[in-house]
Formats: C-alpha cells, sequence, structure tokens
C-alpha cells in the first residue's frame, strides 16, 4: 500500500452500544470493532506514534465551562432590541463597564439588536450573553473593511487577511487589539499571535532542559520568576538544518529529505510558541497542566517567556449573528463579514451561536486552550466557516453545524470548511455535522490534531500557498468519520499524511481535488476499520481519551 500504511481487520467487541449503522457495516446490533491501535494507545497514551493525546484540550482543559457571576444589562447602556437602533455602542460600553468591575456577564434579552460596529471583549472574565442561538440575534450591516480598513496580506500580494482574520465580535486583550488595529490602519501588516506584531514582545523567564514529548514537567535553569497558576509560553527555535520541523513531520528519511529552505511561509511561522498553565513549581522542575506537545532540545535553543497580555475567562454564548446578506466574494478578496474570532485568548469559550451570511464563521487566530461549543455556521455561504490559525493549540471544536448553503455559490469563490494551517497544533474537532465543506489541511504543517465522530459532505477544497510547506505535519487522527459523499479528499489520509491514523472511515474513492503526499517513502501512517461505519468503539476519540486516567 502506498505510503507505507498498515491496515488492520475488525476484531469484534460486545457489550459496546453500536450506532444505528453497525449492521451495515459487518457488526450486529449491540455489536462495535475496538481496533488494535486504540489498545496500543492506551499503553502509552502521551507518546503514541500516530495518536496525539488531546484529552486536555478546551477551555480549562475541557472542564466545564466558568461563567462570572456578575450581571450587566445592555439595556442599561443604552441597547434596544428593535431591530434598527444601532446598538455596538451600548453593548461595548456595557462590555467594558464589565471589564472595569473585574468581570462579568452582559445580558442581552430575547429580540434583534442592530450593530452597525464590531462587538469587542478585550478584559478578562466578561461573556456576553444572550437568550439562545434561537431568541437573540445581532444584525450586522457593515464589514470589516469598512470599519478598520483594508488588510493586506504581510506575505504581499492583493490579498485580503479579512479573508482569515478579526471577527464582527472579536475576542482579543485590548492591548493586543489596538496594536493589531494601529497597524492595519497604518497598512503595516503584523503577525497576529502571542508576541506582538513583529515577535519581538517576549522576554525570557528561564531555559530548559532536555525532556520528551508526552512529559508533563521539564527542568528549567532559574524558576525565580515561574509561579503556580502562570501563563507562560514554552519556545522553541529551529536551526539551520530544520531539525525542529523535522521533528513536527515525525522524523525520519522523508522529512530529512524533503527541501525547507524554499518555504518561507512555512519557516516564518517558526519559532514555535506554545502558551501553556503552570501547575506546580517545585525547586528547578516545572510542571505543567498539559503534556509537551513535541520533544525538547538544546539545539533548538529551548525556553520559558513571556507573551503579550492573554484574554481569560471570556466568552460569548447564546445568539446569532446575521450579517446584512451580500453575495460571497471573489477567493480571497473577502471585505470581512466575518462572524466570531478568538485571538490571543487562553480559557475562553463560545457556546450556542450561530453566525449567519458570513464570509468566515468562527475563527482561532493565536488562541489556546478555547472551546467553541453547540456552534453553526449557515446562511449564503461562507469561504472559512472555521478557521484555526497562527500557532493555535489545545482547542476544542465540539458539536458544530456547518449547513449547507441557501444560495448558488458565485463563480470565483471557494468553500474550505474546517481549516487548520500555520503550525497549530493539538486542537480537535468533535461530534460535527458538516453539510458543506472538507477537512481543510491548509499547509502551513499543522500537527497533532484529531477529527472525531463527524458526519462530512465532502465537496470543499484544501488551500495553501505552496510556500508554506506541507499539508500535514506528524500525528493527525481522522476516528469515526462518515462520509456521505464517499469522496477520499483529505478524510482518508494514510497515504497523504506522515505517522497519521484515519480509523473507522466508510469507503471512499479518489474524485475532484486529489493530493500527494509531501515526503517521500515510508510514512508510518494507520489504517484499521476501513469501509465501515459508526462501527469503531470507542465511537470518539476525545471523549475516550478524557475518560483515561492519567496516573
Amino acid at each position: 500500500m502506498l505510503g507505507g500504511a498498515i491496515a488492520v481487520a475488525a476484531t469484534a467487541v460486545t457489550g459496546i452500544g453500536a450506532g444505528p449503522s453497525a449492521a451495515s457495516a459487518g457488526g450486529t446490533a449491540g455489536q462495535g470493532h475496538v481496533p488494535p491501535i486504540w489498545r496500543e494507545f492506551t499503553k502509552a497514551p502521551f507518546t503514541h506514534p500516530q495518536i496525539p493525546y488531546v484529552g486536555r484540550a478546551g477551555h480549562r482543559t475541557g472542564r466545564r465551562l466558568a461563567r462570572p457571576g456578575r450581571v450587566l444589562r445592555a439595556e442599561s447602556y443604552g441597547a434596544v432590541a428593535d431591530g434598527t437602533t444601532d446598538c455596538a455602542p451600548a453593548i461595548n460600553r456595557a462590555l467594558a463597564a464589565a471589564g472595569r468591575a473585574g468581570g462579568g456577564t452582559v445580558l442581552l434579552s430575547p429580540g434583534t439588536y442592530r450593530i452597525d460596529g464590531l462587538i469587542h471583549i478585550g478584559h478578562d472574565d466578561v461573556v456576553l450573553k444572550g437568550a439562545g442561538s434561537d431568541r437573540t440575534k445581532l444584525h450586522a450591516t457593515r464589514n470589516l473593511t469598512e470599519l478598520i480598513g483594508v488588510y493586506g496580506s504581510r506575505y504581499g500580494g492583493d490579498k485580503s487577511s479579512w479573508s482569515w482574520a478579526g471577527g464582527l465580535v472579536w475576542l482579543c486583550p485590548e492591548d493586543r487589539f489596538r496594536t493589531l488595529t494601529d497597524a492595519i490602519r497604518a497598512k503595516a501588516w503584523p503577525f497576529e499571535g502571542w508576541t506582538g506584531n513583529k515577535r519581538d514582545e517576549w522576554r525570557t523567564l528561564t531555559t530548559v532542559a532536555p525532556a520528551r514529548r508526552g512529559s508533563w514537567s521539564v527542568t528549567v535553569a532559574d524558576a525565580g520568576e515561574l509561579r503556580k497558576g502562570d501563563l507562560v509560553l514554552l519556545r522553541l527555535a529551529d536551526d539551520a538544518d530544520h531539525t525542529l520541523l523535522e521533528h513536527m513531520a515525525g522524523g525520519g528519511p522523508g522529512p530529512e529529505a524533503y527541501y525547507w529552505d524554499d518555504k518561507t511561509k512555512l519557516t516564518s511561522y517558526v519559532p514555535y510558541e506554545w502558551p501553556v498553565r503552570i501547575a506546580s513549581v517545585r525547586g528547578s522542575r516545572v510542571t505543567f497542566e498539559r503534556p509537551l506537545p513535541l520533544d525538547v532540545r538544546p539545539e533548538w535553543d529551548p525556553r520559558i517567556t513571556t507573551h503579550v497580555t492573554a484574554l481569560t475567562g471570556a466568552g460569548v454564548e447564546g445568539l446569532t449573528l446575521e450579517a446584512v446578506e451580500t453575495p460571497q466574494a471573489p477567493h480571497l478578496l473577502d471585505k470581512g463579514y466575518n462572524g466570531v474570532t478568538l485571538q490571543c485568548t487562553y480559557d475562553c469559550w463560545v457556546d450556542d451561536v450561530t453566525v449567519w451570511n458570513v464570509d468566515n464563521g468562527f475563527g482561532l487566530v493565536a488562541a489556546s486552550a478555547s472551546t467553541l461549543r453547540r456552534t453553526k455556521v449557515g446562511g449564503r455561504g461562507a469561504h472559512h466557516p472555521y478557521f484555526c490559525r497562527e500557532g493555535a493549540h489545545d482547542n476544542l471544536i465540539e458539536d458544530f453545524t456547518v449547513a449547507d448553503r441557501t444560495v448558488p455559490a458565485p463563480s470565483g469563490t471557494q468553500l474550505h470548511g474546517i481549516n487548520v494551517e500555520g503550525l497549530s497544533s493539538y486542537n480537535v474537532w468533535s461530534r460535527g455535522v458538516m453539510e458543506m465543506g472538507t477537512f481543510d489541511s491548509h499547509r502551513g504543517m499543522p500537527f497533532g490534531c484529531v477529527r472525531t465522530d463527524i458526519t462530512v459532505n465532502n465537496n470543499g477544497r484544501h488551500g495553501g500557498d505552496a510556500s508554506a510547506g506541507p499539508l500535514f505535519g506528524a500525528r493527525f487522527t481522522h476516528w469515526n468519520i462518515r462520509v456521505t459523499n464517499e469522496r477520499a479528499g483529505l478524510m482518508r489520509i494514510d497515504e497523504l499524511a506522515p505517522w497519521s491514523a484515519t480509523v473507522g472511515i466508510n469507503t471512499v474513492r479518489e474524485f475532484d481535488q486529489s493530493d500527494v503526499p509531501d515526503f517521500t517513502g515510508d510514512l508510518g501512517s494507520r489504517l484499521e476499520l476501513y469501509g465501515t461505519t459508526d462501527v469503531v468503539r470507542p465511537r470518539n476519540l476525545y471523549e475516550a481519551q478524557r475518560e483515561l486516567p492519567l496516573g
């Protein structure tokens, strides 16, 4: 088999609840199949070669959403749910007041609030809460180009960065939001992540001794500035031989033979910056709340550093954001009718939110440890229904829906799907229904991500510049995927993604967009329970990992 995938037959296991299609997939009612790779994983969950450990993805490592107790009503600041009054200034005043008070929930009543400006949440522990996505609506009349300005690409050309950045509801720390939007207005196209517009806003706290991927603790040279509960960056730089990038791809002859030097967009994403909270400090031993995503090696100059001020504990819930309906723009020329974006956030969340008639739906831009739950993208069709980029890590997107478009796609437009790129890692998409789109690995070598328990009409296409390098790094896992139109592209990845696992997917075939592997030779990938539908047990890889003991 191409790519060196190891295909493994199923072993029947009784006593595990089966889905309605179990019988058609070779099982019988009440039966499921536990693949060998799951048994292997449970013996070494933090260091498995093909499956990443994502059991602590999301807000507060996947625990229950934490909502602030203080309540403010947007009506008290001038908001009127009449569908005609511009309520953006009033809602923003209420959000700012909650921030000055140290946090709080700003309540929106049932009804429609017109917003002629964007809504910005920039303070910790501030939540914007409607009465439910079927009861409270924000009707957005203007786009980000009108509100902030033209946003070009730092890589040149005539592309609009509103095609993959920003939101009409934008969660971003106050200072970072100001520096970003000032740079856009000045046409000084910024880097968008944790260390500022020029990636120079950081300071070394300590250097780090070698450690292995999957370790929860590291030894540091000086723990004097580190405290339990601190949010820090683990910073790994690449060397001249690109051994860090090779490691992200799984190592071995294929990545060693790959030509990295001309992948200028990819190399601009390095150093790799991993935000993580410190769980404990004991002498020179520092323990994190998640295991290391990569090895820590001296040739990568490993450091624990500071970062720009993050946004934590903020959220949006219980509302629909509906943009004024305009035709979808030509590819990469979006004006910025974008939905909800989280940027430089940690432990933030979105729950029960629908976006409608947007250019781009829900964004995670240098966002980490955040949760999108019960979200939906619908209306006239979006470019990126979900986008996850610029070093976004450890996020959880669950119970999500990409609805079929309500009008035909104009010529020259593009549909991606659930996007991930830019060395983003350890993100999870779980329990989804995609009536359109694809699993858009958008180059920039994302790695260690999981898509599980998803039904998809695979009719989108991936994107990504050639200069952004490989589609996949190591340890992508597709687990229990139901492809309704049987298109293989980006679903079955055993012949495409290095050190990957495709487990529990129905029979698919190549048509429309097809790809070849970026790396030569044996990919070290796994294919198990191929040709089955909803038979693999556990059914949901993320949920099963959460149930594993950590000891």
